[in-house]
């Protein structure tokens, strides 16, 4: 009999995956993910990236508001999986991730041990890493601690966003879960307990106060920031006492004369802010109450 397959993920990033089990003719029985939520100004009806593309393969669709609800319990025993496969989806409750006969498994979007949290690529680039990667697990009861199956590795340039890298790892990892898959059907695997290390870089979630820019740094760590939260949550610094989105930015090494956090521009083609050791030259902005924009079109219809 073919294995059996539950698939849990919400946004884009677990499509990828889903359509690649998909592809690779496994039996997805069931597909869990967030229940629909109103959102925007009107409070319009939200459907999450994995129920939409879900519901035009005429999977079936579950959406639990609360994991542990008998009602939902009851559903997913009776979908009877032989392996579930999680993808940036909630945490789950021992009874959910234990009932399958061959284990849960997670894709996450790191080298593990590295990296263990909610915000794996930010955190990535905010810290200046060169490389980055996917890695398959078996979920235990600590977050992202489980045995490694299998892990795939991806170089992070000097130009790559948050954006940039999800959409790397989002194809590596889709490819990466689908051998993960075959191999625990043809039992051909095997298991390593994640090494314990004193020297670990740690994802957590990324609130509103961690994207504000602290001029007083270095340009180098003030770039990363900005691509590390491009294009969301953003970077921001305030200017004439409104917000400015920062999506994209270069660097100048020229010491200021300036104070850091002081700005300098022609009016016309640049804005750039002091740091501590040179220049963040501005490119993609948003200013409140706009929308998103070249510098230089802001520049034109704003007098600094």
């Amino acid at each position: 009999m073919p294995m059996k397959i539950v698939f849990m993920g919400t946004p884009d990033f677990a499509v990828a995956s889903l359509d690649a089990l998909l592809q690779a003719n496994f039996d997805v029985v069931g597909v869990v993910t967030a229940p629909d939520k109103p959102a925007g100004r009107g409070q319009k009806i939200n459907e999450s990236a994995v129920k939409k593309y879900a519901a035009e393969k005429g999977l079936n669709i579950l959406q639990p508001e609360k994991l542990k609800s008998q009602e939902f319990i009851s559903s997913l025993k009776a979908l009877d999986a032989d392996l579930q496969v999680v993808v940036a989806f909630r945490m789950l409750p021992e009874i959910v991730w234990t009932m399958p006969k061959k284990g849960t498994i997670n894709l996450h979007g790191s080298l593990l041990p590295q990296y263990r949290g909610a915000a794996p690529i930010n955190h990535a680039i905010i810290n200046g890493e060169k490389t980055s990667g996917v890695t398959t697990f078996f979920l235990k009861q600590e977050i992202d601690t489980g045995d490694i199956i299998f892990s795939d590795q991806v170089e992070i340039t000097d130009e790559d966003t948050a954006g940039s890298l999800h959409d790397k790892l989002m194809a590596v990892g889709a490819n990466l879960l689908v051998k993960t898959v075959r191999a625990i059907e043809q039992g051909n695997f095997t298991e390593q307990p994640q090494p314990n290390s004193s020297t670990l870089n740690h994802a957590p979630k990324i609130f509103k106060e961690n994207c504000k820019i602290d001029w007083s740094k270095s340009v180098q760590s003030i770039y990363n920031l900005i691509r590390g939260l491009s294009p969301y949550p953003t970077a921001f610094t305030f200017l004439n006492g409104k917000t400015l989105k920062v999506f994209k930015a270069d660097l100048e090494f020229v010491q200021p004369d300036i104070e850091p956090g002081h700005f300098l521009t022609d009016g016309k083609t640049y804005l750039k802010f002091a740091a501590s050791n040179g220049f963040i030259k501005l490119i993609d902005i948003q200013y409140e109450g706009k929308k998103r924009m070249p510098v230089e079109d802001f520049l034109r219809g704003i007098r600094l």
